[in-house]
């Protein structure tokens, strides 16, 4: 069975939003469900995607090897636990820096495209703020919003009509794979 690509935001989606910033594997809290939801996209071939702003690197909080750091914890638990995580994508400009790869814009899932020689286009992309929703529709991906995180305050604007909504990623994941 060929393989089927999923991009994910970080915080909010697969990880408890601390609404400032995770610099240290301490603080990293997996959402309730995300881990098997983690493991049965894995089981069902899926090959997983991570797109996420970092802003904290460009605001002198954590350097970018502590952030790989941090993720590299947290995948290492999933693999563990019988998942996998392909690739992670990090953006860690300020909004002002006017980059081509935070979220909203595409260049995030451009770059994984290029690195992995893959085409992103039609698949699913799981978030919890509009910009995440924003980057799916300008990509072409299917955009899917979790009420974790800044969810429920992303349900309650105006986000893009084609959006599917579920209560975390767990429900998203049972969804996609039924």
């Amino acid at each position: 069975m060929p393989d089927k690509f999923i991009v994910l935001d970080r915080d909010g989606v697969i990880n408890v939003d601390l609404f400032d910033y995770v610099l240290k594997n301490e603080t990293f809290e997996f959402e309730k469900g995300s881990v098997e939801a983690l493991i049965k996209l894995h089981k069902n071939n899926y090959q997983i995607i991570v797109a996420t702003n970092q802003k904290c690197i460009n605001l002198g909080l954590i350097s970018a090897e502590g952030i790989k750091k941090i993720n590299n914890f947290w995948i290492n638990k999933i693999k563990e636990l019988g998942g996998d995580i392909l690739h992670v994508e990090v953006c860690p400009h300020r909004d002002e820096e006017n980059c081509n790869c935070r979220k909203p814009k595409t260049g995030l899932i451009i770059a994984a495209e290029k690195k992995l020689s893959i085409n992103l286009k039609k698949s699913y992309f799981i978030g919890d703020k509009l910009s995440d929703l924003e980057c799916a529709v300008s990509h072409g991906c299917k955009p899917i919003l979790v009420k974790t995180g800044y969810g429920s305050r992303t349900f309650s604007s105006n986000y893009p009509q084609e959006t599917k909504v579920f209560e975390n990623l767990k429900a998203a994941v049972d969804w996609i794979t039924n």
